[in-house]
């Protein structure tokens, strides 16, 4: 019974202490359930934003992360306020931190800021056809740090979000549209009236050229014995390149069936 008493005495002090701690305990437990629990709830209401206003997934996603973590971290700031620990040293040791990892990661840090430009501004989306850095072709992913695209020779070509945020940026899927260029010479004795007539006709039997806006047929130039023509159709971004392949296939054979002639090469004997 006296040892009982003994220890009772001496655990007194400690159950002082705990009890005096106790509410603010209590207080700090609930704060901290009731900050995820608010933090959940407002992920949950960005997801409904997002999907309402049909923004771009990676950008929800991206933006649903940072609010949930930075509402997570006020909540532990004020958590350790409540119980005593001291908030200013814990603000300035995340503060000092943050500036040590980001002049260690200035690069990644500018390919981030360059991803969060990308996704707000959107200057491509996924699926486009861009030229961006000398390198072409159809965006695959945007990520936060590097944006992937799939060459025309099916080359994955990964480049910073960084340099692509600041540099020039050719979308060629943005109207929707795209035009070919095709090249032809004929003799400078056919009457341009009837090649005319025949490349468009040519033209007009290819589904995947668009009727608007109308394909033309111009001279823009004339070499020794030919006119050079310019072919100028349209097409979906998707199918140009199949367009162009077929024109100068298509074009090239009815010119022959209709007896259009090509640039005469012109001999010339030289004796020694």
């Amino acid at each position: 019974m006296n040892m009982s008493n003994e220890l009772l005495n001496k655990l007194h002090p400690y159950l002082d202490t705990l009890l005096s701690y106790l509410p603010g305990l209590i207080k700090a437990l609930l704060t901290l359930v009731i900050g995820f629990w608010l933090a959940k709830r407002v992920d949950k209401l960005l997801i409904k934003y997002f999907n309402g206003r049909h923004y771009d997934v990676s950008l929800g996603s991206f933006v649903r992360s940072l609010v949930n973590i930075g509402l997570k971290i006020i909540v532990l700031i004020t958590v350790a306020g409540m119980i005593g620990l001291p908030t200013t040293s814990l603000v300035a040791v995340f503060g000092a931190a943050g500036l040590a990892i980001g002049l260690a990661l200035q690069g990644s840090l500018s390919n981030f800021a360059g991803g969060v430009l990308i996704l707000i501004f959107k200057p491509f989306k996924v699926g486009d056809l861009i030229t961006c850095q000398g390198e072409s072709g159809q965006v695959k992913e945007i990520q936060i740090f590097n944006t992937i695209m799939i060459t025309g020779e099916n080359k994955t070509v990964i480049l910073p979000n960084g340099a692509v945020s600041n540099g020039t940026i050719i979308n060629v899927s943005k109207q929707g549209s795209l035009r070919v260029d095709i090249k032809v010479s004929v003799d400078f004795n056919e009457d341009l009236h009837k090649v005319r007539k025949i490349i468009l006709e040519e033209l007009s039997k290819d589904e995947l050229i668009l009727k608007e806006p109308a394909p033309t047929v111009n001279i823009v130039g004339y070499a020794e014995s030919a006119m050079m023509l310019s072919i100028r159709p349209y097409a979906t971004p998707d199918n140009s390149q199949f367009v162009q392949f077929n024109a100068y296939e298509n074009i090239h054979q009815a010119l022959i069936d209709n007896g259009i002639k090509g640039p005469q090469i012109k001999r010339v004997m030289v004796q020694e």
